[in-house]
């Protein structure tokens, strides 16, 4: 019986082997095919950008108008998925041929997409009528042949750029389960006109526009939570007084009589806090949207400058000189404890609280300035940029993912953007002037 029981299991044993190798020669000879390729991690930008395919889009026009909107609809898209950090745009260079003349799935030839890469396949026609124009976007998973994305979009001709905005929001948000940055805007300093005053521009640099012409000293803009607004520093007679300006209207108030620097929203947009000069030394203040009811926050007989709140609005962040060269300290707005939370550094400064509860903000050492993130607490410090210029005057997006800072990298200041872990650093802004203290919208 245990012989038996020996060569049952032997043979078993060798059918086993038999089968393994035989299924090994097998995918040798044909590889497995992978479906479902399109898996993001949205917490960790940079591990692996997805390779994007955008064709020029088909024109369906009755007399071919518009034909450079061919190449520039895909164009505008895939910048603005490039800039993301977390998609390859392809060249056109490695498509192959093989496409039918529609965009719809049974005119799309995908083993010739999978052959190149592609992870994901945008496909789009267009349709001028008139001063209008109509997008059909559809987006495929070219390893499952499947449309995972359609719609039609109507705008201006002129307004073709906030079109695509749209449509690269959408299909970011339904490939990664969050929303896009791509109608967002930038605030900025720059006196490229002679006169620093603030200018406008979508998150990628375009439809620049000056909306202060005070013809005197305008400066750090910060944007109202709800995008309506925005309070700055406005010098006309050698004081730097706190103003807000309504978008819509164009009217501008003070927020102050003090003189007073850094002027930024609390989260709810209930309140405002600012750095006045008061005595000889600045303090940071609290007050309401208009610049009433008064609170004094800090009190330390130095200068406390740069607030800015936690996202549930409890803490405060600061920058202080009370011991000496300039550091980030964070008060509790319940218990009135303070804190100083750098260490590592001679000199900290311009303190930003991201909604996802990191704080980023610059250093300057041996002339140089870099911009790092850490915990609320101090801790997880981490650089992000190095060897580039300088780099200066962070901002969070408001989802806390991406950071729009200066740099003087490339000769003047421009405006950059990265995602939160310093990966894919690009310039945004080729104006001419240096763009400076730059704000970002709410989306």
């Amino acid at each position: 019986m245990k012989n038996l029981y020996s060569i049952l299991i032997s043979e078993i044993l060798s059918r086993s082997c038999k089968i393994l190798l035989f299924l090994l020669i097998i995918f040798m000879i044909f590889p497995p095919i992978t479906f479902g390729r399109i898996d993001f991690n949205i917490d960790k930008p940079g591990d692996r950008r997805f390779k994007v395919a955008i064709p020029d889009f088909k024109n369906l026009s009755t007399n071919s108008e518009s034909p450079e909107l061919s190449e520039g609809l895909p164009k505008v898209m895939a910048n603005d998925l490039d800039l993301s950090g977390y998609f390859l745009p392809m060249e056109k260079k490695a498509f192959l041929d093989g496409d039918g003349p529609g965009i719809t799935a049974d005119n799309i030839n995908f083993r010739n997409w999978t052959l190149v890469g592609t992870d994901l396949l945008i496909k789009g026609a267009y349709t001028c009528i008139g001063n209008n124009v109509e997008v059909d976007i559809r987006a495929y998973d070219p390893f499952e042949g499947k449309q995972i994305f359609g719609k039609r979009y109507l705008e201006k001709i002129i307004d073709y750029r906030l079109l695509m905005h749209r449509a690269g929001n959408d299909i970011f948000l339904k490939i990664t389960g969050h929303k896009g940055i791509f109608l967002s805007k930038f605030l900025f300093d720059n006196k490229g006109t002679g006169n620093k005053e603030i200018y406008i521009c979508d998150f990628d640099g375009y439809n620049l526009k000056k909306i202060t012409n005070e013809k005197a000293i305008a400066q750090f803009p910060r944007w109202t939570p709800d995008g309506s607004g925005f309070a700055f520093t406005l010098n006309r007679d050698g004081h730097f007084i706190p103003h807000y300006m309504d978008i819509s209207t164009g009217k501008i108030k003070r927020l102050s009589e003090k003189e007073g620097f850094s002027a930024r929203w609390q989260p709810d947009g209930g309140g405002i806090d600012i750095a006045l000069r008061d005595k000889g030394f600045t303090a940071i203040y609290s007050a309401d949207i208009n610049g009433g009811n008064i609170k004094k926050l800090t009190d330390s007989r130095s200068d406390d400058i740069s607030p800015c709140r936690s996202p549930d609005g409890k803490k405060l962040a600061f920058v202080s000189d009370r011991s000496g060269p300039p550091q980030i300290y964070v008060k509790d707005l319940t218990t009135g404890s303070e804190e100083r939370i750098t260490y590592d550094f001679k000199y900290c400064t311009s303190p930003v609280w991201s909604s996802l509860n990191k704080i980023a903000f610059v250093v300057a050492e041996k002339g140089v300035h870099d911009i790092y993130t850490m915990n609320p607490d101090g801790r997880g410090l981490r650089r992000l940029t190095e060897g580039d210029g300088n780099n200066e005057e962070p901002c969070w997006s408001p989802d806390g993912r991406y950071i729009v800072f200066t740099s003087n990298r490339s000769g003047a200041y421009h405006l950059y953007i990265m995602n939160a872990n310093g990966f894919n650093q690009r310039r945004v802004t080729f104006f001419d002037g240096e763009e400076r203290n730059p704000s970002w919208s709410p989306f």
